[in-house]
This record gives structure tokens, C-alpha cells and sequence, in this order.
């Protein structure tokens, strides 16, 4: 009666479970998917540098399908349609307090217009000067100097400036007002700026002399700069006045900001499509291509370290007395991300038809070899700016940072009144 049938229960300690048993550990296919999770993750956060890589092995092949004027009639379906989406984007995303308090920043004017047009000017021209003393038998080619020269002088670029900056967590509205007001003033400024920086010899005759008539080219910019930037900006600001919740849940349900960093590959794909159409850049040398590609890279990280400086200035220069706590005071690290990608940047959506435009008698070819300073360092400087995106924004974390410890020691017993 009392001997029924009891549930056998293994005791044996070989059979058991055991934080030191092979079950517990991670079997190798785990490994293999974390691994294979890892490089995925990884591919998807370098997504855009490897969208202007496909950009530009399509552009090579195919060259004829997004260059100025062929199959998809770049000049109008990129430069307005891709352009006026990530300027909708901007007026869905900021709000127009943010504008109008940038607009009478005059600090940030400063900081971009002159370093656009003034700094990197100069410095291009004693660099050019240099490369003249250096190399007499002319191995650099003297079309490419007079293109750096020419794109020392046009303004800030328009869309990457503001999808990187905002990228980076810094003021997009900041950003978008400087872009509007250099590429107001680069029309006027860029021409009679070129002629006037250009080398005062022979050999650069050709583009002194260059005089085209610009009226079109004036006529096309602002069309540009109204269709393409004003009027999608002034929708998004009006739609996201009108109904201000929705859009901004659905800015952030649907990531729709990130429409715009697909927008910049299409500008990329047609800048080097217009490039290889033309032939400009079999025909060069290799060492002045070599020469543009590194010089490209060492420039815009100069120009950022330049535009860093300007606007956080070391303290101790700020204690110096006779007013220069004023003048060198720091602004904040939003808008300094901004100046850093305004400053150095500049635009090939201007650059170009600005180009041929002021040289219109000038022969087709020599057109495009001084085009070629304008087409890579634009590009470059987009891939270069990938990489600030990931430094500023930790950067910019690590301000905050300090920040929020400075307001809790002054906040402390020491500090309650």
C-alpha cells in the first residue's frame, strides 16, 4: 500500500546543469550570427559612403544617364527635384523661431561669410603662388590651379551643409540661413572676386580674359536658389505651422530626414556623371590628379580645424582684458558644428553653371580641366564630412556633459541660497 510508483529524479552530478557545463556556452553558428550581425550593423552605419561609392561606379559606366543634360535631365530632375525635397524637409523639421533668431546672429555671419570669402581665398592664392615658385616646367596643371582658385571663391555648398549638421546634432537652423545668404551673395561676389585673385601672369590670361556674359547665368541661379530652396522651405514652414503635432510625429515615425542624405547621393551621381562625360579627368596627368585628391583632403580638415578654433577659442585668450572676453567668446556647440560644415564647404550646384558662364569663349576642354577642382573637392569634401558627423556629435555629447556637471556643482549645497 505504501510503495507507489515515485517520479525517478536523477541525482547523478555528471548529468546536471552546471554554470561550467558545455550546454551553457555559446554554441559556434551564435558566434557566426553575432559576427555576421555585427558587419551588418556596421555596412548599414558607413550606408552613405557607400551609396557615393556605387554613385560613382555608375556615374563611370554610365555616364550619359544623370550628366547636365541627358537621359534624366539632370539640371532639372536632381538640382530642382532633389534639392526642393530636402529643403521641404528643413521647413517640416525647424521652427521658424530658430530662423528668424539666426537671422540677426551677426557673430555667425561673420564666422561663415568671411572664412567662405575671404580666408580661403587668400589662402588659396599663396598656395597656388607657392605650387607657381615650386613647379616652373608646369607638371601641375595650370587649368587646375585656376579651378582652385575659382572654387576658393563661390559660396557654401546648399543640401549636405544642413543634412550633416543636423546629422551631427548641431543647428540646422544656423546652417540654412548662412547657406541662403552666401549663395545670395555668390553670384555678385565670385566673379570679380576670381578675376581679381587670379595670378598676374601669362599663363592665366586666358581665364582673366574670359569675360561671359552672366545675365543668364544670374537669371538661373536665382531661379535655382527660389524653385529649389525658398519655395519648399516656405512650404515645410507653413505646414508645420499649420498642423505642428502630426508633423512632427510623422517626421519621426517615418525618419523622413533621412530623405535628404539620399537626396545628396543623387548630387553626387550627377556631379561625377557631368565629370566623366566630359573627359576631364582621363586627360589629366596622374600626379595632378594625385595632387587634387590629397590636397582636397588636407584642405577641408585645415579649413574644419580653422572654423573649430574661430568658434571656441581657447579661455585663456578670453582673459586677457581690454575687451577681448567679448571677441573671443565661444558659442555654443550647435552652431559651432554648423560653422564647421558652412565654412569649409562649398557648392558645386553654383560652382558649375557659374563656370561656364564667366568663361563661356573659352575652349569646351580647358572649360572642363578647371572644372575638376570644383567636381572632387565637393565630392571629397562630403566624404570627409561623413567622418566629422561621427566626431562632432560625440563631441558635442561630451560638451553637454560637462555642461550639466558645471550646472550641478553650482546647484549644490554650496550653491542653494
Amino acid at each position: 500500500m505504501g510503495s507507489q510508483n515515485a517520479p525517478d529524479i536523477d541525482i547523478n552530478p555528471s548529468t546536471q546543469t552546471t554554470p561550467d557545463s558545455p550546454n551553457t556556452t555559446t554554441p559556434p553558428h551564435n558566434k557566426l550570427t553575432q559576427l555576421l550581425k555585427s558587419t551588418v550593423l556596421f555596412i548599414l552605419h558607413q550606408w552613405l559612403l557607400i551609396g557615393m561609392g556605387v554613385a560613382c561606379v555608375l556615374a563611370y559606366y554610365f555616364p550619359n544617364v544623370a550628366k547636365h543634360g541627358g537621359v534624366i535631365r539632370s539640371e532639372y530632375s536632381i538640382l530642382y527635384g532633389a534639392m526642393a525635397l530636402i529643403f521641404l524637409v528643413s521647413g517640416l523639421s525647424i521652427p521658424r523661431q530658430k530662423l528668424f533668431l539666426h537671422m540677426l546672429n551677426w557673430r555667425l555671419h561673420l564666422l561663415v561669410q568671411v572664412v567662405s570669402f575671404l580666408f580661403i581665398p587668400a589662402l588659396m592664392l599663396a598656395v597656388v603662388h607657392a605650387i607657381l615658385a615650386g613647379d616652373p616646367s608646369g607638371h601641375i596643371d595650370r587649368a587646375l590651379l585656376a579651378g582652385y582658385i575659382f572654387t576658393a571663391c563661390i559660396p557654401t555648398t546648399i543640401a549636405s551643409n544642413v543634412v550633416m549638421t543636423r546629422s551631427a546634432g548641431g543647428d540646422d537652423a544656423a546652417a540654412l540661413v548662412e547657406v541662403l545668404i552666401a549663395n545670395f551673395l555668390g553670384p555678385f561676389v565670385t566673379a570679380a572676386w576670381t578675376v581679381t585673385v587670379l595670378p598676374d601672369r601669362e599663363e592665366f590670361d586666358i581665364w582673366r580674359d574670359g569675360d561671359g556674359d552672366l545675365k543668364d547665368m544670374y537669371r538661373d541661379v536665382f531661379k535655382q536658389l527660389g524653385l529649389s530652396v525658398l519655395l519648399p522651405l516656405v512650404v515645410g514652414q507653413l505646414v508645420r505651422w499649420t498642423w505642428p503635432d502630426p508633423t512632427a510625429r510623422i517626421l519621426q515615425r517615418y525618419r523622413i530626414p533621412k530623405i535628404g542624405t539620399v537626396c545628396m547621393l543623387l548630387l553626387v551621381w550627377t556631379t561625377f556623371s557631368s565629370c566623366f562625360a566630359t573627359g576631364a579627368l582621363q586627360t589629366l596627368s596622374t600626379r595632378s590628379i594625385i595632387f587634387v585628391v590629397f590636397f582636397n583632403i588636407a584642405l577641408y580638415i585645415f579649413l574644419t580645424g580653422v572654423c573649430f578654433v574661430l568658434c571656441r577659442p581657447p579661455r585663456v585668450l578670453s582673459s586677457l582684458g581690454f575687451g577681448t572676453s567679448h571677441v573671443f567668446k565661444r558659442i555654443s556647440a550647435e552652431e559651432t558644428i554648423a560653422v564647421c560644415f558652412c565654412g569649409p564647404a562649398k557648392s558645386t550646384a553654383l560652382g558649375i553653371p557659374l563656370l561656364y558662364a564667366m568663361w563661356t569663349p573659352v575652349d569646351l576642354f580647358v572649360k572642363a580641366k578647371t572644372s575638376v577642382p570644383v567636381l572632387l573637392y565637393t565630392t571629397e569634401q562630403i566624404c570627409i564630412a561623413h567622418f566629422f558627423v561621427h566626431v562632432l556629435r560625440k563631441w558635442r555629447g561630451r560638451v553637454l556633459e560637462m555642461e550639466e556637471r558645471e550646472k550641478g556643482r553650482e546647484g549644490g549645497p554650496e550653491g542653494v541660497v
